[in-house]
């Protein structure tokens, strides 16, 4: 029987392993053609019409902070939420180009926006790690997401930014994305662009920087936080590592480049460090008086203020208040640790416990905090917030010798645990030191046209940014003194005449209020003496009969010829110890009248404010002695006052400013009641500088500290570094007005037997009220007026 054949039952040809190769490819093909079309066609109708025009970046305005540079154009200050220097592609160094293609984008100037290879490359990594982890954007593709895109990491976004990619390379050249890109990117501590971030983190233009410190920098954009050197300076380390191998592999950098630069050790700025002049308080005031004109503007239209202080002079400066206030400091016994912790027994747990509190305690300059590890007999090893370990012996314990004692209270006990400040001295070794509570100030300007040429208004702005020069009102004492006398040779009275400088004493019943016994620094009296030699000796009796036989009303009118404002210096007899309230700003005003020759000129800190493309919008224009400044004083009387001052320096209370070896000081000590306020206020005709020290919440300073131990020291180191900038002058006598008899200066209206006064005797009017100022205090005062009256009697 016949078998029936059917056509499931017969037998497939076996097909050829090419043919199903082929027919797969074909088929994939076709699939990825028709995505591709699909792709192609979603990106032309849906993403092309929505891609950003490329207007923010061939017309780019970058937000540039404030900048506030010295007179000599050093960079002092910069506000704004973004840091940024904006340089051309031609000021870019070639390493830094370089080191920042290496790791981003070495191909850069191959491809036109997007790289297919890396491309690849990161979507196989993707796959394997089941998401859009990895990364291949180009530095163009970079500058697309930064100024068009989010940074979401989406396939949607990633095509996105490869059409604006292609958009960006159809329109700049290769060179000016590069630019942008090196001037846009985000690198950590606000830092935008590598010109910004080589100030932040190594204090120095970009031109200046080395193939190490480029490699560091070209670390940060792939993550400004996990790479910043200055807050992972380990990651940072092998970050830069990497970079500087690939350079060496792609021949940017030649065998011996790349072993210089592995071995460099890198001096990392630290935060709030980029600035190599402390003009904290400058800066400050030029921000708040840029505010006060351009509101919030000014942190983002990049203007640039220069200002009239002279780097080296501020930096003498700062150094001579903090060297004063330390000294001060030294002479008053130390108070104790500052806190104390617990140092946990495991290692990791204890270096965690003491970066914890260290962080709580920054360092302050050159007074770094440090925690006690060990105390033993004759040494304290302390551990510093980078993790070194310190040893502290011999002088470095003197200072702090009866806290390591076992009579030492426990809260004031050095011992395991304890916070304290330590300072290195140039030999190396450490020594004990504390944050000081004193307060310190020191302004300078230059008397023909008020331009201020150094100011620090305290210790540490960081600490206090409350400004002593500027805003602190305190009473001058004897510094104000010159003022008075001044007022007194208009009434007569000159350099020969003679005061009695004996003991004063006012009942309550001529005060108003409590009785009133002034007292002469020391308490010592020398009877009939010139007043010359009262000036130079800071006789506070005499300065009280002088007050007196003027008239304090006509004195009070008299001072505002000088800046003074007449309500801070009420008009009775204590004014003529300086109790009244003044600004170390207004004492070199004040003095700078006398230094120019009786001209009044305002301070100025601003010289002139430009537009970040160097436009000029603001130029200062001062009032200037012998041209428009307005006379105020004769020229016989800054004349005769400067040469009474001039002894003051060279015979008196200021006599330690002989160290100078200058002929051509004047100035004057000054100490408030009981010793709050130390103050020295003294000029060279080119040159006026004050120097101030005190508490905030007023104390006395100590029965010992005046105004000659302690401010005039201050004032000798910054004129030590100033003064030898200027040629010594020698100030013309008036031409007429003035005239010498038996080597004494009179005025030619004021000669003996000719109206000038050749002694006081104001013993009458003092005792019985009938000189103006007591006498005001009884007659027509309300009592809460009698009471003011009654504060500026108190002590002095």
């Amino acid at each position: 029987m016949a078998s029936k054949f059917t056509p499931s039952s017969r037998p497939r040809p076996a097909r050829s392993p090419w043919l199903v190769l082929f027919l797969w490819l074909s088929g994939a093909a076709a699939t990825l053609a028709t995505i591709g079309t699909l792709l192609m066609a979603y990106m032309l109708i849906v993403m092309l019409p929505k891609l950003p025009s490329l207007e923010a970046l061939t017309d780019y305005q970058p937000k540039v902070p404030l900048r506030v540079y010295t007179a000599d154009h050093v960079l002092i200050g910069e506000f704004g939420a973004e840091r940024r220097h904006p340089v051309r592609f031609e000021e870019i160094p070639e390493v830094m180009k370089k080191a920042v293609l290496a790791i981003e984008d070495f191909r850069f100037y191959d491809h036109h926006g997007v790289d297919f290879i890396s491309i690849v490359r990161a979507g196989l990594a993707d796959i394997l790690h089941g998401s859009a982890a990895q990364g291949a954007s180009t530095i163009t593709m970079q500058v697309a997401r930064n100024f068009f895109l989010s940074s979401e990491k989406t396939y949607t976004r990633k095509l996105y930014e490869m059409l604006v990619a292609y958009r960006i390379e159809a329109t700049l050249t290769k060179d000016q994305i590069l630019e942008v890109y090196m001037n846009q990117i985000f690198l950590g501590q606000r830092a935008y662009g590598f010109a910004a971030a080589a100030r932040v983190y190594f204090g120095k233009d970009l031109k200046d920087i080395t193939v190490a410190e480029a490699a560091m920098l070209a670390g940060l954009p792939k993550a400004p936080s996990a790479y910043n050197p200055i807050v992972n300076p380990k990651r940072a380390k092998i970050r830069q590592t990497y970079i500087l191998k690939r350079m060496h592999d792609l021949r940017y950098i030649d065998a011996a480049q790349y072993q210089t630069a592995l071995q460099e050790i890198l001096r990392v700025k630290g935060s709030g460090k980029e600035f190599s002049v402390h003009a904290e308080y400058v800066a400050e005031t030029v921000r708040q008086m840029m505010y006060a004109q351009y509101q919030d503007e000014i942190y983002t239209r990049g203007l640039n203020v220069v200002t009239t202080i002279d780097s080296a002079e501020q930096d003498a400066a700062y150094r001579a208040v903090r060297k004063g206030v330390l000294s001060y400091e030294r002479r008053h016994g130390y108070r104790g640790p500052e806190t104390y912790i617990d140092l946990p027994a495991e290692p990791e747990e204890r270096d965690q416990a003491i970066a914890n509190a260290l962080l709580n305690e920054p360092d302050n300059g050159e007074l770094k905090a440090a925690v006690v590890i060990a105390v033993r007999t004759k040494e304290v090893q302390a551990e510093l917030l980078s993790g070194d370990t310190i040893t502290i012996t011999g002088e470095g314990l003197a200072f702090a010798a009866h806290a390591l004692t076992a009579q030492a209270p426990n809260t004031k006990r050095i011992k395991p645990g304890a916070v304290i400040r330590v300072a290195q001295a140039a030999n190396a070794s450490w020594s004990i030191t504390q944050l000081p509570q004193l307060e310190g100030a020191l302004v300078s300007l230059t008397p023909q046209n008020g331009a201020i040429r150094a100011l620090v208004g305290g210790f540490d702005f960081n600490k206090n940014k409350f400004n002593h020069v500027t805003q602190a009102w305190r009473q001058p004492g004897s510094s104000f003194k010159p003022f008075i006398y001044a007022a007194s040779l208009e009434k007569g009275l000159g350099p020969a005449t003679i005061i009695n400088d004996a003991p004063l004493y006012f009942p309550a019943t001529q005060t108003g209020g409590q009785p009133w016994e002034p007292k002469n620094y020391g308490g010592r009296y020398e009877g009939p003496i010139t007043l010359r030699t009262a000036l130079a000796k800071s006789k506070n009796l005499v300065s009280i009969r002088i007050l007196d036989y003027i008239g304090p009303k006509y004195a009070q009118e008299y001072l505002t010829r000088f800046g003074f404002d007449a309500d801070k210096h009420p008009a009775y007899l204590p004014m003529a110890l300086g109790a009244g309230l003044v600004t170390p700003l207004q004492m070199a005003t004040g003095y700078a009248v006398f230094a120019n020759g009786g001209y009044h000129v305002n301070p100025y800190l601003i010289a002139t404010v430009t537009d970040q493309r160097g436009i000029v919008i603001s130029q200062a224009q001062p009032l200037v002695a012998e041209s428009n400044a307005p006379r105020t004083i004769s020229a016989r009387n800054a004349y005769l006052m400067t040469n009474l001052l001039h002894s003051a320096v060279q015979r008196g209370t200021g006599a330690r400013s002989n160290v100078l070896r200058r002929a051509d000081l004047a100035g004057k000590t000054g100490t408030t009641n009981d010793s709050h306020d130390a103050w020295f206020a003294g000029f060279q005709h080119k040159l006026v500088a004050i120097s101030w020290l005190g508490y905030d919440h007023p104390k006395s300073l100590g029965d010992r500290e005046t105004g000659s131990g302690l401010a005039l020291p201050m004032w000798i180191d910054y004129m030590s570094r100033a003064l030898p900038r200027l040629a010594v002058y020698s100030w013309p006598r008036p031409s007429s007005g003035i005239t010498e008899i038996d080597g004494e200066l009179f005025y030619d209206d004021f000669l003996p037997g000719q109206g000038f006064v050749t002694h006081i005797d104001t013993s009458q009017s003092l005792l019985t009220g009938e000189g103006g100022a007591i006498s005001g205090a009884n007659i027509g005062v309300s009592e809460t007026e009698k009471k003011d009256i009654m504060d500026l009697f108190k002590g002095h």
